[in-house]
């Protein structure tokens, strides 16, 4: 028998997050559970190996479209083993009570190939397989200086807008509104 700790059947309204990492139901106002953090820790992963986030786009209304509707695709280069593409596909299944980890937590993802070969129990104290030296800079570039960014435009917020800012802070103030989809 496994004990799992983790909610899965808890619900929510609120996030806190960015846009690159939102999950679908989130940017979809559906309310969310513990199966965010599941997407998100697959956000995190294709950024470890792959260098960026596999829904980025130019800006992040595009970056949010492209969560909700678009197909999760690997880079090819760098190559990657099938087992960490698996492991990141089924981390980010758009649907949530089908991804990786929702059902049985963190025991779920332990036990994935990717992972094949992991000591869990005395992970913390295992040697990593290689560390990387540590790196002396090169001559100092000069930075140019910084752009101040346009204004907000003032939003006019009603009571059955699905759009909202930032927790005290009116619309068009030093947060950025967020639109549901």
């Amino acid at each position: 028998m496994e004990f799992n700790a983790e909610p899965t059947d808890a619900r929510s309204m609120s996030f806190v997050g960015t846009h690159e990492y939102l999950a679908p139901e989130i940017i979809k106002g559906e309310g969310h559970g513990s199966a965010v953090d599941w997407w998100t820790f697959g956000i995190f992963l294709h950024e470890l190996m792959y260098g960026k986030t596999p829904f980025k786009g130019q800006t992040n209304r595009a970056t949010l479209f492209n969560v909700v509707g678009q197909q999760l695709k690997f880079p090819d280069c760098p190559g990657t083993s099938n087992a960490s593409r698996d492991l990141i596909r089924g981390l980010l299944s758009k649907e949530p009570q089908s991804r990786l980890g929702v059902k049985r937590g963190a025991a779920e993802i332990k036990q994935h190939p990717f992972f094949e070969g992991v000591n869990w129990a005395l992970i913390r104290c295992s040697t990593p397989p290689g560390v990387p030296r540590a790196v002396e800079p090169a001559a100092t570039v000069a930075m140019p200086a910084p752009v101040k960014p346009a204004p907000v435009a003032k939003v006019e917020i009603n009571s059955g807008s699905k759009r909202m800012a930032g927790a005290g802070v009116e619309s068009g103030g030093k947060f950025l509104d967020f639109e549901f989809f």
